[in-house]
């Protein structure tokens, strides 16, 4: 008799969250180093494959506690009003995101110009930071020093952290491309999710040690997602066969962690950053996704508060 479909992917659904369980001590090994209990943990979430309205949402968020929001900039009044009001309803911070879309240098520029200083000077809520898609991929360097440029003087014109993401098709979409940057630029700061670079690069990054530990030196805000060398996103880190993955971020995570706390910063931002269909692996025909993930971005929240917290 043919096996029902549905009662397949729920026996296998609930059947995964009894074999998960066993590997999770794997995963909380303690770190090698203190937390002071003056240093702060600010773990975000993603709006990211949400269907509700920015009220539900934040709803949402305030209950599995996390501690904020990062979405991007809405450049619409009506959308800016909605996301200020349920903010200050549900006490919750705002990081935001910016980025440009045209082709065309001299457009996207003034594409993401526009839109990272209406973040950053707008009066309802101070963000704690700005995330940038900075730029193509196919820009010149002197075209990706522009943006660089332009959000060093924002910053620190007005206080805010501005950083450049390590994303596929931005400027530092490679590891040996942001390099370049990073040598070359002093004030450029960065976030982290290496999980692209994994992707682009095929690997999990042990023959690039020492640009990888260059950039970890920039990093003030990590996007918290596990990649592979096969994709930007494993299809559930609970699961045993990517211990080694979950652990070479966890590696890298731990050595930003390190960093802020040896250099006296006072905080540390993290959005935990696993995506919907088709970042979320499928199955064909269907397109169902193979895990749920506000469940596993909500592991990976409730991981890192209890490996970055002190005592």
């Amino acid at each position: 008799m043919p096996l029902n479909r549905r009662k397949f992917l729920s026996s296998t659904a609930a059947l995964g969250s009894v074999f998960m369980t066993p590997f999770e001590p794997l995963f909380m090994k303690k770190i090698p180093f203190p937390i002071p209990a003056d240093f702060t943990l600010k773990i975000m979430a993603t709006n990211w494959g949400f269907n509700g309205s920015m009220d539900e949402f934040c709803a949402k968020v305030k209950l599995e506690g996390y501690d904020g929001i990062e979405i991007w900039w809405p450049t619409e009044k009506k959308l800016q009003d909605e996301l200020f009001a349920a903010l200050k309803k549900y006490q919750l911070s705002i990081g935001f995101l910016c980025g440009g879309s045209d082709s065309n240098y001299p457009i996207h520029l003034e594409q993401f110009r526009n839109m990272v200083t209406a973040a950053a000077t707008q009066q309802s809520q101070k963000p704690l930071y700005i995330n940038c898609h900075s730029g193509r991929d196919y820009f010149s360097f002197d075209q990706g020093k522009s943006f660089i440029d332009l959000t060093t003087k924002l910053s620190k014109d007005t206080g805010i952290t501005i950083c450049h993401e390590t994303h596929r098709s931005r400027l530092l979409f490679a590891a040996p491309i942001a390099r370049q940057y990073i040598e070359k630029i002093p004030d450029l700061r960065v976030t982290f999710d290496v999980s692209h670079w994994c992707n682009v690069h095929e690997s999990l990054l042990h023959d690039q040690e020492d640009t990888v530990q260059l950039t970890l030196a920039r990093v003030d805000h990590i996007h918290a997602r596990i990649g592979h060398p096969e994709g930007p996103q494993v299809n559930d880190p609970r699961a045993p066969e990517w211990e080694s993955a979950l652990n070479r971020h966890l590696e890298w995570w731990d050595k930003v962690v390190e960093l802020k706390i040896k250099n006296g910063a006072p905080r540390l931002t993290i959005l935990t950053e696993f995506g919907p269909p088709d970042y979320m692996p499928t199955l064909p025909y269907t397109r169902q996704a193979l895990s749920d993930q506000w469940g596993i971005n909500l592991y990976t929240k409730n991981l890192l508060r209890k490996r970055y917290s002190h005592g």
